[in-house]
Parts: C-alpha cells; structure tokens; sequence
C-alpha cells in the first residue's frame, strides 16, 4: 500500500495541485490516511495555485485556496511512496533530482496512456480538456491503490 504520493509537474500551479485535490477529496484516499502532496519540477515557492484551476475545482465543491507551490526536492521523492508526473520528460526530471527514484515514478496518465500536457495561459477549453483527463486519472490510480 502506498501511504505518501507525491504529485509532480513543472511549476505547481496547474496540473499537479488538481491532482492533489482530487486525490485528497477522495473518501477511500482519507479514510486510509494516505499523504497527498505536490510539487514542481520548476516551481516558485510560494504562489497561489492558477486561477482557472481554482474556479474549475471550485465547480466541483474543492478549495485549493490555500495552496502555495513548492519545488521538488530530494527529500521528498525519497519520503513518497509512488511519484506520478504529467509527461514523460518529467520522469527523467525527477531522476535527476533523486536518481534513486527510478521504479516509484510514474506517469499520472499511465491507465490511459496518456501525457497531460500544461493548460497554463491557454484558453479555458484547454484547461478543461487537461482537468478531465487529470480527473480520469486520479480515479484509474485510486482504482489500483485502494
């Protein structure tokens, strides 16, 4: 069982603080205490999750109000169980970071066989295009994991 995921894109923001409130949202995910964290491959501590992604999440009854983006670092893959990216590239990424990650990292969109590409400063049919497969996804890995 997997009790600490960590979530991973480039600049925390977008893709991976979605991922994180869908997973945290998930009752099976609560009741059996799993950590859910994200964080950046890019990323500036700090700042606020992207406002499209905040309203789409908000239509859905979650408040990622409080998020603030981190940079990934070794620590953290090494804390997490399971690491899961956007993109393939960022697979690579996250071994430079910790090259002992390699084996634990995976790709968000692994059951559908899919890439969830950067919606930032796009237009908002995007943004819903890459929340609906984020979506999707959460609930293929919380079919394997619980």
């Amino acid at each position: 069982m997997f009790n600490n995921i960590l979530i991973v894109c480039h600049a925390n923001i977008c893709r991976s603080p979605m991922a994180e409130a869908l997973f945290r949202a998930n009752e099976q995910i609560r009741t059996r205490g799993i950590v859910v964290h994200s964080a950046g491959l890019h990323a500036r501590d700090g700042h606020e999750a992207d406002r499209v992604v905040t309203r789409l999440l908000a239509e859905q009854g979650i408040d990622i109000s409080a998020h603030r983006s981190r940079l990934i670092t070794a620590e953290m893959v090494q804390e997490a169980q399971l690491v899961l990216v956007m993109e393939e590239r960022q697979i690579r990424e996250v071994a430079e970071v910790d090259p002992s990650s390699r084996g634990k990292v995976h790709l968000l969109g692994k059951w559908l066989n899919v890439e969830i590409y950067d919606p930032y400063k796009q237009a908002e049919s995007v943004y819903r295009g890459s929340a609906e497969l984020v979506e999707q996804s959460v609930e293929n890995w919380i079919k394997k994991i619980c």
